[in-house]
């Protein structure tokens, strides 16, 4: 069976950035996904297209077609006030380099790194981990089966069911942690944190 879209997808994979491994699947805990539904990068699904079970592959995505480039629009200051936990502003997470979950203006979970601290202000960029890196992927495909009505709607809870929210078209994340939206089944992890 060929990779094509709403085929269940399994890979073992190695992507290395910078010379370094920065992550990987094995056959034994491959990577599962739902092809041609928006789950991986475009482009990462566009290179794996018409592989079958058992074909290796090998590929470059540039920034351009993984994460994107830097955008210096992504670096913000913002006010120390902003850290502050019960009146405290919390000095020990405002280290260079430190990585904070935030929430945007709309709700969204956010990652922010620390670029710079002064007295009133921390400087903290919001692009992608990945933004500006090239991505080098090479790896195996383990398995290709059809997916079930639920599986092409968009997996939940890691795979192991169906978000009502993403049936619905909403969109969110696997319920964001929010049980009551979600219809994934005994298996459902979606009220656990």
């Amino acid at each position: 069976m060929k990779i094509e879209k709403d085929k269940v997808v399994a890979l073992s994979y190695t992507l290395t950035v910078d010379g370094q491994i920065a992550d990987k699947a094995t056959a034994d805990a491959p990577l599962e996904y739902t092809h041609g539904n928006g789950m991986l990068l475009p482009a990462f699904e566009a290179e794996l297209e018409g592989k079958s079970e058992g074909d290796g592959f090998a590929f470059v995505l540039n920034p351009e077609n993984g994460y994107g480039v830097v955008d210096p629009d992504m670096h913000i200051a913002l006010p120390k006030a902003a850290f502050s936990q019960d009146g405290q502003v919390r000095e020990d997470l405002l280290v260079p380099g430190n990585v904070i979950p935030m929430v945007d203006n709309n709700g969204n979970l956010v990652q922010g790194r620390v670029l710079s601290v002064d007295a009133q202000n921390v400087m903290m960029d919001f692009n992608h981990p990945m933004a500006g890196k090239t991505l080098h992927f090479t790896g195996k495909v383990e398995s290709v089966r059809e997916a079930s009505e639920a599986e092409k709607n968009g997996h939940c809870c890691h795979g192991k069911g169906h978000c009502k929210k993403h049936a619905e078209g909403e969109e969110h994340q696997c319920c964001h942690g929010e049980g009551k939206d979600c219809n994934c089944g005994e298996d459902c992890n979606c009220d656990k944190k």
